[in-house]
């Protein structure tokens, strides 16, 4: 089995240092590098390769930043590079694949690619994905609810402030992120996105839809208990009797 990766390093020389390791290595196969939180962004999303070596402090946009942007069924297995102290390490010892601490050690590298190849063979995705959130949380410079979302159009990746994001529809594996009048698509359901979402700014008013409370602007109860929602552009929205009384309380707030 080839497993497609990706090195993530602001520093050429730490990058170099990884490739020139895995070239060592036939069943590995890097088919790109970045030096930068969003160009890493953008390959992950263009090419989804298996396995990601991230570095976790760049400039600009860290390691940990990136990932946080994407949603859980993007986030790539990932070993991250780090210059942290032990007593930081233990997070990741928790919560991630695997680390490396600078300067690479060959023998721990060694381990770090057996460690991926056993996950790789035995599919523990929904574990990995997990823990990678449970870091991310842990993380002081991660908010705890989403504050962007990345979304790909066409060959770039762009990034949606969850302030201008008007509402959402689930639209099967997807969540359509609508913006302005233009909808962004997110490759995560909505059930999953809505755990993600602060709770004061966003509410679900039906199984398939969450609004930004701060963009209603009328609200009409139906005869069926149902209501009928206007957003400030005007777009109407229907919103399920089951949500009634938790949207007005939100909207009387």
């Amino acid at each position: 089995m080839t497993v497609r990766v990706l090195v993530v390093d602001d520093e050429p020389l730490a990058r170099r240092g990884v490739t020139q390791r895995l070239s060592a290595h036939t069943d590995m196969q890097v088919i790109g590098e970045a030096g930068d939180g969003e160009t890493a962004l953008s390959a992950i999303v263009d090419t989804t390769p298996d396995l990601v070596f991230m570095d976790v402090q760049m400039p600009g946009m860290g390691g940990l930043e990136a990932l946080g942007l994407l949603s859980p069924r993007e986030r790539p297995m990932t070993i991250f590079l780090t210059a942290y102290d032990q007593f930081a390490l233990r997070a990741f010892e928790v919560h991630a694949l695997d680390y490396l601490l600078k300067p690479i050690d060959d023998e721990r590298f060694a381990e770090a690619l057996d460690r991926a190849r056993e996950t790789l063979a035995t599919r523990r995705d929904r574990d990995l994905s997990s823990g990678l959130q449970a870091l991310l949380a842990t993380q002081g410079n991660t908010p705890s609810h989403a504050s962007r979302f990345a979304v790909r159009i066409g060959h770039r990746v762009a990034f949606i402030a969850a302030a201008d994001v008007d509402w959402i529809e689930a639209m099967g594996d997807y969540a359509g992120l609508h913006v302005g009048g233009k909808v962004h698509l997110l490759r995560e359901r909505l059930h999953q996105l809505a755990h993600r979402l602060d709770p004061a700014q966003f509410m679900r008013i039906h199984r398939s839809t969450i609004v930004r409370v701060d963009r209603i602007a009328e609200m009409e109860v139906l005869s069926n208990r149902d209501s009928l929602l206007r957003l400030r552009d005007g777009t109407p929205l229907r919103a399920s009797r089951t949500y009634g009384d938790a949207l007005r309380a939100a909207l009387a707030g």
